[in-house]
C-alpha cells in the first residue's frame, strides 16, 4: 500500500495542496498531527484532509491548544498569539474534528505519534540520546513522528547502544529496516533552512521511504497571514525554512 505520510501542515492550505499534488494518487493518508496553528487557513486544511483516502490523522501540540485543551500558557508570545487567533477562527465542524483526534495509534507493523512514542503530543526527538530513550517506548518496527518540522531517520540495530542519525535523501528510495524512528519533516513550515514542503510516501509492502521536497507559493501563504495580522516573525520564516 502506497501511504501518503505528512505532519506539521499549520495552515498553510497552498503548501497541502501542493503536496497532495505532487504525491498524486495514494491508498491513503497519514497526517502525525498539527494541521492547523501559525498559518492562514486552518478551516480549509482540515476540510481537505478529511477529504483524504483512509485518513489517519493524529492530535498535535497546536492542535490541542487551538480546542483548548493544552494551556498556552508555556507558549511564547508569538505562538501564543497564533494560538489566540486560530482559537477564533475554528469553526465547529472543525473544533469537532480536531477533538477527535487520539494521540498515538498502531498501524500493523508502525507507531504513530505526533511528538514522541513516550509523550505523544509533546516531547521532541531532536537528538540520538531522545531517540534511543524512546526506542524502549514501541514495540514495533517503526515509529514515524513529526513535532520538529526536520526530517531526519534515527535507527538502531539488535547490539547498538546509541541510536544513529541519517537525513534521508531527497527523491530516492529508502529502504527501511527494523528499528527506525522517522520524520518526513513539515509540509507548512519547514526548520531545517529549506522552504520547500516536505513529506514521504511509505511503501508498507516493500518497507519503503521515498522523501520529497516539493516549492510552493508561500508568498500567498504570506499575504494571507498579513492580511489576518499574524506574527511577521511566522511569516517572514516561510521563505527561508528556519
Amino acid at each position: 500500500m502506497r501511504i501518503l505520510i505528512i505532519t506539521d501542515i499549520h495552515s498553510n492550505l497552498v503548501a497541502l495542496e501542493t503536496v497532495l499534488d505532487h504525491a498524486g494518487k495514494v491508498d491513503a493518508v497519514w497526517c502525525l498531527g498539527d494541521v492547523v496553528g501559525y498559518g492562514p487557513s486552518p478551516n480549509e486544511c482540515i476540510s481537505l484532509i478529511k477529504k483524504q483516502p483512509k485518513l489517519i490523522c493524529l492530535l498535535g501540540n497546536h492542535d490541542a491548544a487551538s480546542i483548548n485543551t493544552l494551556d498556552i500558557a508555556t507558549f511564547n508570545p508569538e505562538a501564543r498569539r497564533a494560538v489566540e487567533w486560530t482559537q477564533d477562527t475554528l469553526t465547529s465542524e472543525s473544533v469537532a474534528f480536531l477533538r477527535e483526534r487520539p494521540k498515538l495509534l498502531i498501524q500493523g507493523k508502525v507507531t504513530l505519534s505526533h511528538g514522541s512514542p513516550r509523550h505523544p503530543v509533546f516531547e521532541y526527538i531532536l537528538d540520538t540520546r531522545a531517540a534511543t530513550e524512546n526506542f524502549t517506548h514501541f514495540k514495533t518496527d517503526f515509529c514515524f513522528f513529526g513535532h520538529t518540522h526536520l526530517p531526519v531517520m534515527f535507527y538502531m540495530e539488535n547490539n547498538d547502544y546509541m541510536a544513529k542519525l541519517t537525513i534521508p535523501p531527497v527523491g530516492e528510495t529508502t529502504e527501511l529496516k527494523p528499528r527506525v524512528i522517522i520524520n518526513p519533516g513539515s509540509v507548512g513550515q519547514p526548520r531545517d533552512r529549506n522552504p520547500h514542503a516536505a513529506y514521504a510516501v511509505f511503501d508498507s509492502e516493500a518497507n519503503t521511504w521515498d522523501y520529497h521536497r516539493v516549492e510552493y507559493d508561500f508568498t500567498t501563504t504570506q499575504d494571507h497571514m498579513r492580511k489576518h495580522d499574524l506574527p511577521e516573525r511566522h511569516i517572514v520564516r516561510l521563505e527561508s525554512g528556519w
